[in-house]
């Protein structure tokens, strides 16, 4: 290839490395001597001479024979930072006569042909930003093509109108959308999407939004991709996943949203593609895939088959040192393809081997989790737009509250020794294919607990755990129940959960349907057909599973979570934990479980001692469980403002809120002047840390750039916990009506 002319040393490797980026794109790239600008829709002409005082233009960049932008070459290595005024500068020298559809011409790039940095003066305070690749002339042309910022105004109704007879850009049409319609929307969720709306008025490119488990993750992105698409004008958005039952689910809240403005669904105005094969429709908005499948598309793959395996291979340990999957450039899905990415579950591990997969993109980046760990803040730039955690989530009515319930054995703290006597048997267990050989050893055989149920099998340990779940465990925390309620246990692997299956069955005496395992490894059914029989029918009331449904599905009906292996990842136990969590309409409930009244609460039966662990995020609200709540009530009359005490308070009111009855709530209102829900959701807030930090400050004016004392701390908290607590420790006749109530309840 010719060096074009005026250019030397490294800048000619960079001009070389541009015209090969130019030319995937989809550009004709031209001598300012042979310009040709009939040859295709995007021309980029080399050393253009622009009017006088302004030089040349490395590249002059042209689309339907119109000067749109400009391309600015730089030394590999050469910073780019600092270089925008020198392409801006170019911007506004385009001799006189060639007409530009707009002036200054809005599309600048700078490069170095390793690294791209572009901006877009259409946007109302244009930035450089990052790219992978140049876009394509097709996409620049539709960004001109699009309507001014005063006519998408008025035709979408936002609050304000717009003084520009510019084609207007995504971020500026996000700065004109009007305020959220709140419509069915949980107060939770309406915080997200105004908050999330914030960040990307700023031009903030990543958005990290943390919500507790249950409390409608997808449903709010669901509501603002609408609102993105209708109100702020995107192309297209991309919703990613990491398997693909959860790109299912996501598709039904898309099939089942009703939009607030005219009440249809979602599905009826906009199309939604769950990609099953890879290729995109042409007139899809939203897009539901795995980034694994998305990845294959990259590389051009015609074809790809979603992957299964445990999830604990997906999240392995070394995921976050191995090197991220290389991207190349694929023309048929460039970056600029998508304007916003939904990356649900992003906490995920694998999100960072593959970060360059969504790097990739030209878009904004939103990342959906409820437990987000270090790595996942570093990716979004600590911008986390959204905490909402589990406290906040039970006292709003979108999650319920957990108790915990310990279950140990000796051979599950310490192992155990098989003394061996002359003659004596002992059965070995080929994991993979389960065929017992038996042996007689010369010595005893001494194991740890860290060895049952992978090196060693107990079944007698695994029975005497079924033993305990059944007469002690359900009898003592579901006494109104003839039922087992539905228990979801998690298992080592697949032949400890076949071992727990056959206690289950023999030790209740039931049948096949009232206990099975769902993994990978299931027979028979698929999966996601005994997970719907689990969420939806009466059968099984037991499931045993190893990390299938560890993280995001979604089972309303469970009420217990029982840990029969033990987790060393604090995220994966908290997902594998929220599984509990979920509200369920009391009617939907019965259906599944008829002698359930309503679920106020789920419960963690802690077998290996997970609990105990540093794993658990939150602790259950409920923290003097044998503590009656009449004492609790005169903690309270007393003045008294200990934290586990009101903590326990906040939690038995709002149980007892979802029990009460229409009646029942007008009676609380009526005596205290505000509901049980209010009271519990003041006491959560007033025990926050960080809003006793912020009272403390201003109470006791500290001055910017200083912390409160702890006594000043203290004294804060003191103030708001009594605050918080004040219908019930100044009426008696409230107190007295909460512990009837309680009292005709049996949660």
């Amino acid at each position: 290839m010719t060096p074009p002319p005026g250019a030397g040393g490294r800048e000619t490797e960079a001009r070389i490395e541009i015209d090969v980026a130019l030319e995937a794109a989809g550009w004709v790239v031209q001598n300012r001597e042979e310009m040709n600008l009939s040859m295709a829709q995007g021309v980029a002409v080399r050393e253009f001479k622009l009017k006088h005082g302004h030089g040349y233009a490395d590249y002059l960049l042209f689309v339907d024979g119109k000067a749109i932008g400009v391309l600015e070459a730089k030394a590999p290595g050469h910073t780019l930072i600092g270089v925008e005024p020198q392409s801006t500068k170019y911007a506004h020298g385009l001799p006189d006569g060639l007409n530009p559809p707009i002036t200054p011409l809005p599309f600048l790039y700078l490069s170095t042909g390793g690294v791209t940095k572009f901006t877009n003066l259409l946007d109302p305070e244009p930035r450089s930003r990052f790219v992978f690749h140049l876009h394509r002339p097709e996409t620049l042309a539709e960004w001109l093509s699009a309507p001014t910022l005063d006519a998408w105004v008025k035709d979408n109704g936002a609050y304000t109108a717009a003084d520009d007879t510019k084609p207007s850009s995504l971020r500026a049409r996000l700065r004109a959308m009007p305020a959220l319609e709140p419509g069915g929307l949980y107060p939770n969720q309406i915080q997200a999407i105004t908050n999330l709306e914030a960040s990307m008025r700023q031009d903030r490119p990543r958005a990290l939004l943390q919500m507790a488990t249950g409390s409608g993750k997808t449903l709010t992105s669901v509501a603002e991709i609408y609102r993105l698409i209708k109100l702020g004008g995107a192309r297209r958005v991309l919703f990613l996943v990491d398997r693909s039952n959860l790109g299912e689910q996501a598709e039904k809240e898309f099939q089942n949203f009703e939009t607030p403005d005219d009440h249809r669904k979602f599905t009826e105005l906009y199309n939604v593609q769950r990609l099953t094969s890879n290729t995109i429709d042409a007139a899809s908005r939203v897009v539901i895939t795995t980034i694994q499948r998305l990845f294959s598309m990259l590389k051009g793959d015609q074809a790809f088959e979603e992957p299964e395996g445990d999830e604990a291979q997906l999240d392995a340990p070394d995921s976050l040192t191995r090197e991220p999957i290389p991207v190349a450039f694929n023309p048929t899905i460039p970056p600029e393809y998508f304007d916003v990415i939904f990356i649900d579950e992003c906490h995920r591990s694998i999100y960072s081997l593959w970060r360059q997969v969504l790097e990739y993109f030209d878009a904004f980046l939103i990342g959906l989790t409820a437990t987000p760990a270090k790595h996942t803040f570093g990716f979004f730039h600590k911008n986390l737009v959204m905490e909402y955690g589990h406290e906040q989530a039970v006292v709003d009515g979108v999650n319920v509250d957990f108790e915990i319930y310990k279950v140990r054995t000796k051979i599950t703290e310490g192992g155990s020794t098989i003394e061996v006597e002359d003659g004596t048997m002992i059965g070995l267990r080929d994991r993979r294919t389960r065929k017992v050989r038996w042996e007689t050893p010369d010595d005893a055989v001494s194991y740890v607990s860290g060895d049952l149920d992978r090196n060693v099998v107990a079944k007698d340990q695994i029975r005497l755990i079924v033993r305990t779940f059944r007469d002690k465990v359900l009898k003592e925390t579901f006494r109104d129940r003839k039922e087992v309620p539905k228990t979801l246990i998690f298992a080592k692997d697949d032949s400890h959960a076949e071992d727990i299956v056959e206690v289950v069955r023999e030790e209740f005496g039931r049948g096949n349907d009232f206990c099975t395992k769902i993994t990978y490894k299931t027979s028979g059914k698929k999966p996601k057909e005994l997970i719907q029989d689990f969420r939806t029918g009466y059968h099984p009331r037991v499931v045993v599973t190893v990390d299938l449904i560890a993280t995001g599905t979604d089972i309303r009906p469970i009420e217990i979570v029982m840990f029969m292996r033990s987790v060393k990842s604090r995220v994966l136990f908290e997902q594998m934990k929220g599984r509990g969590v979920r509200i369920i309409d009391p009617n939907e409930l019965k259906a599944v479980t008829p002698d359930a009244q309503a679920k106020t609460h789920f419960l963690i039966v802690d077998c290996v001692g997970v609990t105990e662990s540093e794993l658990p995020d939150s602790e259950p609200l409920e923290r003097q469980k044998n503590v009656p709540m009449r004492t609790i009530l005169e903690h309270v009359a007393m003045g008294g403002t200990n934290r586990d005490a009101l903590s326990s308070l906040a939690s038995r009111l709002s149980r007892l809120d979802k029990r009460c009855g229409p009646d029942d709530i007008e009676r609380v209102v009526a005596t205290g002047g505000t509901t049980l829900k209010n009271i519990s959701h003041a006491i959560v807030d007033a025990l926050d840390p960080d809003r006793q930090i912020s009272a403390a400050r201003n109470v006791f004016q500290v001055p910017g750039g200083h912390e409160p004392t702890e006594a000043q701390v203290k004294r804060a908290a003191e103030t708001l916990l009594k605050a918080a607590v004040a219908p019930l420790a100044t009426q008696p006749a409230l107190r007295q009506l909460v512990r009837r109530q309680r009292s005709g309840s049996s949660g």
